[in-house]
């Protein structure tokens, strides 16, 4: 009677699941269905693109010459459109701006700038004592003396009063007045306050911003009117050249806004005695641009004082800050004119912030300038001058002038940098070009995009689920083996497949009786 033996195998869970085959529709080894789509193959995509000629170059069908014109027309125009896109990209990283200028209307009234002015002699002769010579030496170039008159080399006074000396020996703007008007109406000294520059001390007219005197009109007549007198007489001698020397005669002037201190050594003008000087003036509001496209300072948000001692950032206020600074390193003291010490900002000698760097704010008022002059006094006002203010005709000549500044009109001139080639207009072309030469527009990108990740995304997932090599595991205390370990492990493949005329078998071949002695083992070992 024969034997029966049943023999109960469990698959592995790992096994069990499905896994989908490499061309993305295999199916797992018990023959379900892959979850997921496969990705579309580069024809498919090409047959159903925006793109125009990506179709008919990469489409589906048969590969010959009219393909290949097409991929060389797509490529070609693929390469005209790059070579202009980097062209045009160029052209828009160099940032280029343009100058507009735009006259504004005439207004009724227009703020007067301030009117700066300083004597080129800086101290007055009569005025200064021993100790003074002493001190100035090295500025007036004079010999000191000692009170008799004779040169000592060991002379010694007292620590020097800069500002003390300054406004003893200066010129006095009450006796250099002789006369004053604006716009019509009589003005005195006590309409001008004194600053201090490199000419000593100045005087200057409508200096508070928040009290700026307006104009009403246009023309002469309408500004600041004065008579100065220069007085020659007062001039220091000149024993020898030093870097201060001076060897001219007249006044300094500076128009400038009142948000400005005066840099009268190098913004101003001369007016000669002897002359009626007209200076017409027209207000100029300019507007530079910042970073990336020019290099002017910005306003601070907080709209506090950016430089100490002054109401707002101007680049004379920085130039004269980096002249203290520079002065304060190398001599441990400053001059009168330069402002208070504080903490450092700029160095000329390229220290720490290196060298002394004063950007353009990026708004800025300025008047524009045109000067004419006219002999004064003629033969007929000489005499009564000198009658009026007890000189003689030749000091009229060489000390008297006459400075008239007016403005033209009260127009103002805004003159603004401009962006010439902005990211709207970038795009613009960028999106003219993609249309001319490959048909193209932000959505076909976007296509593109779109299936490089869907491939990618396919190729990532197939590495992160590549299936591992089963190991033989025990569930519920029964022995089970993976199907692909089992086909390993066979003994006998060869007489399964000679015995049956197929596939080895996994259960025990007793279902032949008549099988060879010890078949029985063998097959159930199988």
């Amino acid at each position: 009677m024969p034997i029966e033996i049943v023999c109960k195998i469990k698959f592995a869970e790992e096994d069990a699941k499905p896994k989908e085959k490499e061309a993305g529709d295999e199916q797992s080894l018990l023959g379900a269905a892959a979850p997921g789509a496969a990705p579309r193959d580069l024809a498919t995509f090409a047959s159903t693109s925006t793109l125009h000629g990506l179709g008919r170059a990469c489409g589906p069908g048969t590969h010959g010459l009219r393909r290949t014109l097409w991929a060389l027309a797509l490529l070609t125009s693929l390469a005209a459109f790059l070579y202009q896109a980097a062209g045009l990209a160029r052209g828009y990283l160099t940032r280029p701006h343009l100058v507009a200028m735009d006259p504004a209307a005439p207004a009724p009234v227009a703020g007067f700038p301030a009117v700066t002015l300083c004597n080129i002699n800086r101290f007055r002769h009569s005025a200064l004592s021993d100790a003074d010579i002493f001190h100035l030496a090295n500025l007036t170039g004079l010999p000191p003396k000692d009170r008799d008159g004779h040169r000592a080399a060991g002379l010694r006074y007292p620590e020097p009063d800069m500002v003390d000396i300054l406004n003893r020996t200066g010129h006095q703007l009450a006796d250099m007045l002789k006369s004053c008007n604006f716009s019509g109406h009589h003005c005195s000294a006590s309409n001008f306050s004194v600053v201090y520059t490199r000419y000593g001390k100045c005087y200057t007219f409508n200096a508070d911003p928040r009290s700026s005197l307006p104009s009403r009109a246009g023309g002469m007549g309408s500004g600041l009117e004065i008579m100065l007198d220069i007085q020659q007489e007062e001039y220091l001698p000149i024993w020898r050249e030093t870097n201060e020397t001076s060897f001219e005669a007249g006044i300094r002037v500076q128009i400038h806004s009142q948000e400005e201190p005066p840099y009268i050594h190098q913004l101003g003008f001369g007016v000669s005695p002897g002359f009626q000087t007209f200076v017409s003036c027209q207000e100029q509001r300019l507007t530079y641009l910042p970073q990336p496209w020019g290099n002017c300072r910005a306003e601070s948000e907080l709209r506090e004082p950016e430089l100490q001692g002054y109401s707002a950032y101007s680049v004379s206020a920085c130039r004269l800050r980096c002249e203290k600074e520079a002065v304060l390193q190398r001599c441990h003291c400053r001059m009168v004119h330069m402002m208070a010490p504080g903490p450092p900002l700029y160095s000329l000698g390229g220290g720490p912030e290196g060298p002394c760097f004063c950007p353009t704010p990026c708004n800025l008022t300025r008047y524009g300038k045109e000067i004419s002059m006219v002999r004064i006094p003629n033969r007929g006002s000489a005499r009564y001058l000198a009658r009026k203010y007890n000189r003689n005709e030749t000091y009229i000549r060489e000390n008297f002038l006459v400075l008239d500044v007016f403005f033209e009109a009260l127009t103002s001139e805004a003159m603004e940098q401009r962006a010439a080639y902005g990211l709207s207009a970038l795009l613009g072309d960028l999106g003219g070009q993609m249309g001319l030469f490959i048909g193209a527009s932000i959505l076909t990108l976007l296509e593109i995009l779109d299936y490089i990740y869907e491939v990618s995304w396919d190729r990532l997932k197939r590495v992160w689920r590549r299936p591992k090599t089963p190991l033989r595991t025990s569930t519920g205390g029964i022995s089970t083996l993976g199907l692909q370990e089992l086909k390993e492990q066979s003994p006998c493949p060869s007489r399964g497949r000679a015995e049956g005329g197929g596939a080895s078998s996994l259960l025990p071949n007793h279902h032949h009786p008549h099988g060879p002695p010890g078949g029985l083992f063998e097959d159930f070992a199988c």
